[in-house]
């Protein structure tokens, strides 16, 4: 597979619900310089969404080329079914919503599954990918613009200032830590060595985090990925001629099945690479699946084939999915640093925290705690528990999760709009109103929450 940050963005984006309140979220974030809309587009006769990055008011690869200095550029794959993903503005310009820079506009065929997991609903995105091949390939000549740098420490301070999800914050800038070794690694430098231009830090900023924004907003709990299709021949950039996949990209891929292909260009760029090698739990064949969903993200360019990544999103048949289980054993912290502990397990991801008391050694009472994460989040939550407790060491076990397909269903009432939590699967269904509700309601009207509830049940 191979992809373009703003294709697997568009991709993403048409699975949701609710399309118009995630561009303002987008535009709320605080990047600077930039803004985001979506378009509809057609490719082959096929009706998709286009999103547009707009660094100072111009599109990418209109006037900016950007070049995270040792080139860095964007394929996310997330189960891309790809057949010809190339919308690269060649790596220097955008190489983030191209996950794919082509020394020419070369099509990728091939095909890529990605599934998603969601939320206990294994729900797979499936893109595929039908020729992007977006490159303004010229870019590497248009590097005499006068550009800023930005060190990773830059990238980061602006990724901790955004207006997002503590969580989502830790996964864009996890992102750009893997970008960073891997082009220090490609370039014999320090990490404190390797500069992004500022132009293409901006719209590379905004396509990866829409990217991890809308992986946090469609809650996966697996995306399985295809093996990724990285092109084959040379790219050219401010270093000279490189072969595909370039260094950096291979460096990422590292322990990752790719091919190479027919496909003469660049299809899968070091922010694609690390964007997908970050989100897929596993590689291999879409399961069987049931699909709800299905967006389509469009490139600019036109091919014989659809230019365009597909997302499919769906369940597999009740199956079990694998968590990791961290727990330690504290006996020297107060109920108030536990707390604080708890709420950063959260908001950096965590899909339960929780305390049991127990009896320690020399007879003193503790507390277990216990985390319970996807195994891509696992070292951030190792990290967060020594940060915020006082434990010496973590047990870590891996296990399976048999969960209910959820979903939110809005009702109008005698009291407004209120939201029921609705849980399915294995046999059982449960419905149940959202508690935030209820108590908005009875504060409202100066009534006990049973009475609402017994009104709503008549």
């Amino acid at each position: 597979m191979g992809a373009a940050g703003d294709m697997l963005s568009a991709a993403l984006y048409e699975l949701l619900d609710d399309k118009e309140a995630f561009i303002d979220k987008i535009n709320n974030a605080g990047i600077p310089k930039v803004t985001v809309n979506a378009e509809p587009m057609t490719k082959c006769g096929i009706l998709g969404t286009h999103i547009n990055v707009l660094v100072d008011g111009a599109s990418e690869g209109e006037d900016h080329h950007e070049h995270h200095h040792d080139h860095e550029h964007d394929h996310a794959h997330e189960h891309f079914d790809s057949a010809h993903t190339e919308e690269h503005h060649h790596e220097h310009e955008y190489e983030h919503e191209h996950h794919h820079n082509h020394d020419h506009d070369h099509e990728h065929d091939h095909d890529h599954d990605h599934e998603y997991d969601h939320n206990h609903d294994h729900a797979h995105e499936h893109f595929d990918s039908a020729h992007t091949e977006e490159h303004h390939h010229d870019h590497e000549h248009e590097h005499h613009h006068e550009h800023h740098h930005s060190s990773l420490k830059d990238i980061e301070a602006i990724i901790d200032a955004l207006n997002i999800p503590e969580n989502v914050k830790t996964d864009a800038k996890n992102v750009y830590a893997m970008i960073a070794e891997a082009e220090s690694n490609a370039h014999g430098k320090p990490v404190t060595e390797i500069h992004f231009h500022e132009v293409g830090t901006m719209d590379a900023i905004a396509d990866i985090t829409m990217v991890c924004m809308l992986m946090n907003e469609l809650k996966a709990d697996k995306i399985i990925a295809s093996e990724i299709h990285v092109g084959s021949g040379h790219v050219h950039c401010t270093h000279g001629i490189l072969p595909v996949p370039a260094p950096a990209t291979a460096f990422i891929l590292r322990g990752i099945p790719f091919t190479s292909g027919h496909i003469k260009g660049e299809l899968c760029t070091p922010t694609g690479a690390a964007l997908i090698k970050y989100f897929a739990a596993s590689f291999g064949e879409m399961p069987v699946m049931t699909v709800d969903k299905i967006g389509y993200g469009m490139g600019k360019k036109d091919f014989e084939q659809a230019n365009c990544v597909r997302a499919f999103l769906g369940s597999t048949n009740e199956k079990a999915s694998q968590i990791t289980e961290l727990s330690c054993n504290i006996d020297d912290m107060t109920g108030e640093k536990i707390a604080f502990a708890m709420e950063k397990l959260f908001e950096a991801g965590a899909l339960e925290v929780y305390t049991i008391p127990v009896g320690m050694k020399k007879s003193r009472p503790g507390i277990l705690l216990s985390v319970m994460c996807k195994e891509s989040e696992k070292d951030v939550m190792v990290s967060l528990i020594f940060k915020h407790t006082t434990t010496l060491g973590i047990r870590e076990n891996v296990s399976k999760r048999y969960t209910l397909k959820r979903e939110i269903i809005k009702k109008e009432t005698p009291f407004g709009e209120i939201r029921i939590k609705r849980s399915e699967g294995f046999g059982v269904v449960r419905e149940k109103y959202e508690y935030e509700d209820l108590a908005r309601i009875a504060n409202e009207k100066n009534i006990a929450i049973d009475e609402i509830i017994k009104e709503l049940d008549k």
